[in-house]
């Protein structure tokens, strides 16, 4: 039979009981049960099996009569006696009839959707689908009027096949197309499907909340119409088209705070930003407009560079429903959808500040998305992956797709290869609601749908809006010049507001005169803002208020100095303690015993300590202070070389163990996540979370340094320019595995030379360590400031276990602290006999250490930069005064082009001439001009090496 393969899975009740309890019959002993069925379950295939397997919920493996579960068994009619398909006399065609009728109403629920009525402008008619077609299961033009029983399916216990049809074209093929049968969860499949059947969205809005949102409508479509009349020529992507999107924010967001919802965090890409701004997150539109005249956003007492208005964003606090909200909509640049990962990253540290570990329902996120770049962008899928993950879940993203039906110019045949733009949402079995954008109540109803549904389920949820963009890519392009036939559709059709606007005049809801008087009043009110606007100043910025009150703006002054990073040795013991004790009875590793022993011993002598246990130190101490650790990346629990063993795993039962959440009761914990295999969308992520709390050190490792650059997104647009563009601080520290260890070309270089030309303003810091103690202060240092900066550090590979690269106790004790350049350390000739300076970064040190004590050479100084940028300028001139006869040279393992010599060579020479020394240029050493990181061949690398250090030394 023709369908058979979709047999219903709403066959529930007592038909689908009893059928399921005949077939099992059957397949013990096919002559068990009557002739006729013997002959349907024959003809049955195995995804029809299946789907009265849905149905009823029992398990297809064979089993005797009798065996289902107290819930599966058949039910009484409200007389008593079995149901009516229970019954002995029941004959073959009333049951081909109920299995046909339950695979028709199965079949719209999957694919419904194609045929909803999608498109405001009527261009992409839905073709007929087979299977939504009574034909396909055998009813005829004289089969739609006869009563089947169906069994409380769609809330009938009997229907005919005209009654099921007018119900499922209501529910499936009218202004809405859900998407919801790809869900595995029953209960949230469920819980859809009862939401959404009978179409109570036709019926759901009384004559208020009707007025209500033709207001929504009249706010959004007015301002955009006014800054058209005044800001003629002006880009402002604006949202003509797509008015709907503003009542369906404002929906999504009394609805979650009715919900319990205290704070709200929106991402979203430049087109209606400003009409979101003014409308739902309730920017002054005094403000906006004294921004259209080149106004600054924020005061003339805080630098910065500024952004265009429609990348700015925005933070207030309101009332809804007498409930206080909190809601900030998040700057972002013209990259579309890089804001995705940072909003979630900012809900979860706002869940975890307010204590909210377990449901995760009092902070949440809405991200608006462009269709095109929804399908295009692979940040979206790394964000949905990180949905439902534990050390990312925020309890469920809402969703809201903006759906042009183009792409600057390009259509969707040629922008996505799904049905549709929000295919990649199936991938985490989020549902999707498409709903067109000229239907308000239809966009109202999903909008409220969607914020119940991540309130229920804590899982994210899409709300695709198939709306238009009545001008182009922006208010000066011409896109007939690609799409006439669109535009020449748009140009004839009435706005939503308009169309709406009538509608309720003709239902008597609002009349004519009414909805007039309302856009008056509002064009009146901007008129007003517009007026004040001229003579507007801003007063204070936001971006030191709320959590950051209490933070400075970072000085120009950044030179070593106390920064109170150094820790009593009564902590450095405890902490040192905890990491090496593990519970009695837990079966440690052995290798990583050894380890733990070594960690003991080192702590207890206050020699040999090394990097794994000084960062470990730098944690614990800041957890016993009361600062929370989020530690964040690719395996970083290990440590991906083997060196951190955050986590402890039991040998024989896996459970976990972490040494640092066990220091002392009342500290901080320290949580270390092993990331999905993202760098883009996790580093996104940790970014939004120390974009929320300032009092955390946040941490992202990326499993090797060069790994970072597929995050470059993230780097350039938000950890290097935030601050300056957007007046946005960020604590983040990123460790980037850096070092020429004849690894090859991709796991040699982290690539230095990009972060050092992103360099400027004092916009943030990068290191490239060479002690423990170095990188032990430089993490406290993080929030022992009274301001934030980003810190990238070039970690270590070799150096994690190198014996020489270790520091003693005393080195993280008081009376230590934080050196930007560290000296000459070794027994050398003074420095007046000294010929020659070198000086260098990271691990390279080591190498030209070891040539230096192995040839006996001792007229050469070797002097560390700990910190590039900021340059280090007053502290290098105090070590370089003292060599007064030496030449300078900078040694580094990286290619003349990359590395830190182009950006250091002039700063050096600068410091070189303000000295009463004979040296005034640095010469170059080190690898010459490449156009890949390192060589893949070992031997080649060794040679590159070895002469490198000699030449460094004066030794070729």
């Amino acid at each position: 039979m023709a369908g058979i393969d979709i047999l219903a899975s709403a066959m529930t009740g007592a038909n689908a009981t009893f059928l399921a309890d005949l077939y099992a019959r059957w397949v013990e002993n096919p002559d068990s049960v009557d002739a006729s069925f013997q002959e349907l379950f024959a003809a049955l295939n195995d995804d029809a099996r299946a789907v009265l397997h849905d149905a009823t919920g029992a398990s297809w493996a064979p089993r005797p009569r009798g065996a289902f579960a107290p819930e599966e068994a058949p039910a009484p009619d409200r007389k008593g006696k079995a149901a009516p398909a229970a019954e002995a006399g029941i004959g073959r065609q009333q049951v081909l009839d109920s299995l046909r009728a339950l695979m028709l109403i199965r079949a719209f629920r999957v694919r419904g959707h194609l045929e909803a009525q999608l498109d405001p402008l009527h261009l992409q008619k839905p073709k007929p689908h087979p299977e939504l077609d009574p034909k396909t299961y055998g009813f005829a033009e004289a089969d739609l009027d006869r009563p089947i029983f169906i069994d409380g399916v769609l809330g009938k216990e009997t229907a005919t096949v005209r009654e099921i049809l007018q119900i499922l074209r209501a529910t499936y093929c009218g202004p809405i197309g859900v998407e919801f049968m790809h869900i595995q969860d029953p209960g949230q499949k469920a819980w859809i499907q009862q939401r959404m059947e009978g179409a109570p969205w036709t019926r759901a809005f009384d004559a208020g909340a009707r007025r209500g949102i033709l207001q929504q409508l009249t706010e959004a479509e007015g301002f955009e119409a006014f800054c058209a009349r005044k800001y003629v020529g002006t880009k402002r992507f604006g949202l003509e088209g797509g008015e709907v999107t503003i009542p369906a924010l404002q929906t999504i967001i009394a609805t979650a705070v009715d919900g319990g919802v205290k704070e709200i965090a929106i991402g979203m890409p430049h087109r209606g930003r400003l009409n979101t701004l003014v409308n739902v997150v309730k920017k002054p539109f005094t403000q906006v407009f004294s921004e259209f005249k080149g106004t600054p956003a924020h005061p003339d007492d805080v630098q910065g560079s500024g952004d265009v208005k429609y990348h700015l964003g925005t933070s207030t606090d309101v009332e809804i429903n007498g409930r206080q909200v909190h809601l900030s909509l998040q700057p972002n640049p013209s990259h579309l959808e890089a804001v995705d990962p940072v909003v979630a990253g900012k809900v979860r540290a706002r869940q975890d500040m307010a204590g909210d570990t377990k449901g995760r329902r009092s902070v949440m996120g809405i991200l608006l998305h462009g269709d095109a770049a929804f399908a295009g962008q692979g940040v979206v899928y790394e964000t949905l992956a990180m949905s439902q993950l534990i050390g990312y879940r925020t309890g469920g993203t809402v969703h809201v797709v903006v759906n042009n039906q183009i792409g600057f110019t390009t259509v969707p045949a040629h922008a996505y290869s799904g049905l549709y733009c929000t295919d990649v949402a199936k991938s985490v079995q989020a549902p999707i609601l498409h709903v067109n954008g000229d239907d308000p109540e239809a966009v109202v109803f999903c909008a409220r749908l969607c914020a119940d549904y991540r309130m229920e389920f804590g899982a994210d949820i899409v709300l695709d809006i198939v709306c238009y963009r009545r001008h182009g890519h922006n208010e000066t392009d011409e896109p007939a010049f690609t799409q006439p036939l669109m535009y020449g559709r748009i140009k004839e059709t009435k706005t939503t507001r308009t169309l709406y606007a009538e509608r309720l005049a003709q239902s008597g809801a609002v009349s004519a005169e009414d909805g007039k008087a309302m856009l008056d009043a509002f064009n009146a009110r901007l008129e007003e803002a517009y007026q004040a606007a001229q003579t507007f100043k801003p007063n204070k910025a936001d971006w030191l208020e709320g959590h950051w009150a209490g933070m400075k703006a970072a000085g120009s002054d950044c030179e070593e100095k106390e920064d109170g990073t150094a820790v009593s040795l009564d902590t450095l013991r405890e902490v040192g303690a905890a990491l090496a004790r593990v519970p009695e009875g837990f079966g440690v590793n052995s290798k990583i015993a050894r380890q733990l022993d070594a960690k003991k011993n080192a702590i207890e002598t206050g020699e040999g300590i090394d990097w794994a246990t000084g960062e470990a130190l730098a944690f614990g101490s800041l957890l016993v202070e009361g600062h929370r650790v989020r530690l964040s990346g690719e395996d970083v629990q290990r440590g991906t070389f083997s060196h951190r063993h955050a986590v402890l795993v039991d040998q024989q039962s896996q459970a976990e163990y972490v040494p640092l959440n066990n220091i002392r009761e009342g500290q901080a914990r320290i949580e270390a996540f092993n990331s999905l295999l993202s760098e883009f969308g996790v580093l996104g992520f940790d970014y939004g979370y120390s974009l929320a709390d300032p009092h955390s050190l946040v941490v992202w490792e990326a499993q090797f340094g060069d790994f970072a650059n597929g995050a470059q997104v993230i780097i350039d647009q938000f950890i290097a320019s935030a601050e300056t563009k957007w007046l946005r601080m960020s604590g983040l520290v990123m460790l980037l595995p850096h070092g020429y260890e004849g690894q090859g070309p991709e796991h040699s270089s982290a690539r230095l030379e990009r972060y050092l030309q992103l360099c400027s303003e004092n916009n943030m810091q990068v290191c490239n360590f060479t002690t423990p103690a170095s990188y032990f202060h430089a993490l406290r240092r993080q929030l022992k400031r009274n301001h934030r900066k980003p810190l990238v550090v070039m970690t270590p590979k070799s150096l994690l276990r190198h014996k020489l690269a270790v520091s003693s106790l005393a080195d993280f004790a008081p009376g230590s602290t934080f050196r930007t350049v560290i000296p000459e350390t070794d027994a050398i000739a003074p420095a007046e006999q000294v010929k020659r300076v070198v000086l260098c970064t990271g691990k390279v040190y080591y190498d030209l250490l070891q040539e230096r004590r192995d040839k006996g050479v001792q007229d050469v100084a070797i002097i560390r930069l700990e910190q590039l940028y900021p340059f280090p300028a007053v502290s290098l001139a105090k070590v370089l005064a003292e060599y007064r006869q030496a030449e300078v040279v900078w040694c580094q393992e990286e290619p003349e082009n990359m590395g830190a010599w182009n950006f250091l060579d002039r700063r050096i020479e600068k410091v070189l001439k303000g000295l009463d020394i004979k040296a005034k240029r640095p010469e170059y050493v080190g690898r010459a001009e490449a156009a890949s990181p390192a060589t893949g061949l070992a031997k080649v690398h060794q040679q590159q090496q070895e002469a490198l250090v000699r030449d460094a030394l004066g030794l070729s």
